[in-house]
């Protein structure tokens, strides 16, 4: 008897994941949550971050995002929230997958990603070993204007508001709305609310826009 599962927004089941860690190189990080260890592959970016900020064995949080392949689960993660959101614009490009959007995020800073792409800077991301000028300008066409639009939601934002956002849009998935359409909410709801604004009054202005 055959037994088919879907992975249907199997990416949900994991917005980050907080432990030890107790290794890291420039390619994964292996964080021990609760006596499991989650093996994360990571970009240079990334394992920069973690070297400056991180001491192995020390708790640290890695926002994480699942692949899933006919033949393998893969999960990828990411010091912040905004090279995430980069790294699955980059795979929603025809042609770029999640080895070529963590070569690109090594290469070059999330910054520099974004800049390269709404500036139609052809030769930074050609660059990237890998990465010619037709996928280049692909990435570009692509992606412009979704990050025009978004611009607001990859500004940097301080720790407080990062852990409220996340918080807020779990809550929200959970209860069952669209995680794109929620983030775009949160987007508009953060920039006006005061910064010690409770996650609970985050959520409540949010349904307003949902």
């Amino acid at each position: 008897m055959l037994i088919f599962v879907s992975f249907v927004n199997f990416e949900l089941m994991y917005e980050y994941i907080s432990g030890k860690l107790t290794e890291k190189n420039p390619a994964y990080a292996v964080i021990d949550s609760n006596g499991v260890g989650y093996f994360l592959n990571i970009s240079l970016h990334t394992f920069t971050a973690l070297s400056a900020k991180e001491k192995d064995g020390e708790l640290c949080r890695l926002y994480t995002h699942l692949v899933v392949r006919e033949d393998a689960l893969i999960l990828f993660g990411f010091f912040d929230i905004k090279e995430r959101e980069l790294f699955r614009q980059l795979i929603s490009v025809n042609g770029v997958g999640a080895n070529t959007a963590r070569m690109i995020l090594s290469s070059l800073s999330p910054d520099e990603v974004f800049d390269a792409i709404l500036n139609d800077q052809v030769s930074v991301l050609k660059s990237v070993k890998g990465i010619g000028a037709k996928s280049a300008q692909r990435i570009i066409l692509d992606l412009k204007d979704k990050l025009k639009k978004d611009t607001d939601s990859v500004d940097i934002l301080n720790n407080e508001h990062n852990t409220k956002r996340t918080e807020a849009l779990s809550a929200l998935t959970m209860l069952g709305f669209n995680e794109s359409i929620a983030e775009k909410a949160l987007t508009k709801v953060i920039k006006t609310l005061p910064e010690d604004s409770s996650v609970e009054h985050t959520i409540k202005e949010a349904l307003k826009h949902l």
